[in-house]
């Protein structure tokens, strides 16, 4: 292995496409780091749940906002935004949305490498 390893997500190793959205992959090492890019009308339970036929998304997320705002509503009711600027961590059990006109872009550490793939 080189002591080195660099890549572009504009140039993935892999993409998603569902309603609304698409998933950009990379690899590097036995690392993966995704960006989501999803547009205005995009909602979790009616884009990806078709796909992975789950209640609700089921993936542990760790990421950080690049643009637009997701809203989150986890399975006990709780509710919340991200917005710009933060860093999050989302356990399973949840559906979200892109809340507004801007497209939410969102970069991710691990838990895209599976997301939006049928079982």
């Amino acid at each position: 292995m080189a002591d080195y390893e660099v890549k572009a997500l504009h140039t993935p190793d892999e993409s998603r496409s569902f309603t609304n959205g698409r998933v950009d992959v990379v690899t590097i090492g036995n690392h993966s780091i995704g960006r989501t890019n999803l547009q205005a009308g995009w909602r979790w339970s009616e884009a990806v749940k078709p796909v992975v036929q789950t209640d609700l998304c089921q993936v542990h997320h760790v990421g950080y906002v690049v643009s637009g705002r997701l809203g989150v509503v986890m399975a006990d009711g709780t509710e919340f935004a991200l917005e710009p600027g933060q860093a999050y961590e989302i356990a399973p059990g949840h559906d979200a949305w892109v809340e507004g006109t801007e497209p939410f872009q969102g970069v991710e550490f691990e838990s895209l490498s599976d997301y939006a793939k049928a079982p």
